[in-house]
């Protein structure tokens, strides 16, 4: 099952990549140069036919001009002007009472209307039984039926659409639909918001059975059992959590070198720095390098309670200093390096900052008392 899920993430990704490709009018020539493998590879990967790297998934988003979660996710939509989506091409976004949802232009930017190709699976028992399950949503619908029949309620009252029938209807009132006639129905659902603001990721719910599922306890020695005791309800939801042992908690000696010490190997921190070099930590290099800050502050005179300002970009030191500092109980402050003499010496005043670290130069860090 996992791997069927992730065989489809990466053919989503994929098309996503396609799709941006040539919005950008890119070929897949340049898109292989810019992502540094060969053309027939790029094609290999932009068919979703191999895994997709961290690496080659970051190329792309730099050569497409998104953010990486933009691939990943397909959650910050690009297009502004329009989009095209081809037969069978839909987005999948969700599959309930017998149901699969495509969207249709989830690519476009500020839509406020959620196009949706639904194929409804026949049931010749729900048909029988004349029973739907109903749900709602905000907004109106507009469903046009292209083959098959839908028997749809809408409040107490149903209908039977055939193909080339529609029907528009406020999708705030209880609503449901099943495929009647003996086979599958396939129709267009066109979800609006009166309101004209875009419409948020659509969500359906599925009715309360009356044989509830078995939770399913989860036994092992977590570390945030240490610090937090959870009260849930009979189905294993969370209702109420209580901190403890709050007095003791260190975040770099309780969580991180914890599990430094139970899974060494699991990776802690990937790091992209502007030259798009990578550089993995494990959880065990994460205790170790901030074991080295701490005794280098510590030899420094940096002691418990100081309150400390951070100014290291985005090198990946600066979580080791991070850590280093919550080591020995002083007060860490991250500060952009974009702050003028005046911007500091407020800073240094209302938070009271006792030590200043600087990175002046590459692997290099100025330290100023103040």
């Amino acid at each position: 099952m996992e791997k069927l899920d992730l065989g489809r993430k990466i053919l989503e990704m994929a098309k996503r990549i396609k799709e941006l490709r040539e919005i950008e009018g890119l070929s897949v020539e340049e898109m292989a140069k810019e992502t540094g493998v060969s053309v027939s590879e790029y094609i290999t990967a932009e068919k979703g036919n191999e895994e997709l790297n961290f690496a080659f998934i970051y190329r792309c988003a730099s050569a497409l001009k998104v953010n990486v979660t933009d691939i990943i996710e397909g959650s910050s939509p690009l297009l502004s002007s329009y989009t095209i989506t081809r037969k069978g091409e839909g987005q999948e976004i969700a599959n309930a009472h017998g149901m699969t949802y495509y969207n249709l232009a989830n690519a476009f930017q500020n839509r406020i209307a959620e196009p949706l190709y639904v194929k409804l699976n026949y049931d010749e028992n729900l048909e029988k039984k004349n029973k739907i399950e109903l749900t709602s949503h905000a907004g109106q619908e507009c469903d046009i039926v292209v083959e098959g029949s839908l028997t749809i309620q809408v409040g107490s009252h149903k209908e039977v659409l055939n193909a080339g029938d529609s029907i528009y209807y406020d999708s705030s009132a209880p609503h449901g639909m099943i495929a009647t006639g003996g086979k599958d129905c396939i129709f267009y659902a066109i979800v609006l918001n009166p309101s004209g603001e875009p419409i948020p990721d659509l969500t359906f719910s599925t009715p309360v059975k009356e044989n509830r599922i078995p939770v399913i306890k989860d036994d092992k020695d977590r570390i945030y059992k240490r610090f937090i005791d959870v009260k849930e309800d009979e189905d294993g939801t969370p209702v109420k959590i209580k901190f403890k042992n709050t007095e003791k908690f260190n975040f770099a000696f309780d969580l991180v070198d914890e599990l430094a010490k139970r899974e060494p190997d699991k990776l802690a921190m990937l790091h992209v720095d502007k030259n798009k070099k990578e550089r993995r930590f494990t959880f065990l290099d994460m205790k170790k390098e901030s074991n080295r800050c701490a005794n280098y502050f510590k030899s420094l005179g940096i002691k418990k309670g100081d309150r400390v300002m951070l100014v290291l970009k985005r090198h990946y030191q600066f979580w080791f200093a991070m850590l280093g500092l919550n080591k020995i109980g002083a007060i860490a402050i991250p500060a952009t390096n974009q702050l003028t003499v005046h911007d500091f010496e407020y800073r240094f005043k209302s938070a009271g900052v006792s030590v200043k670290l600087i990175q002046k130069r590459k692997k290099r860090v100025k330290i100023i008392r103040h």
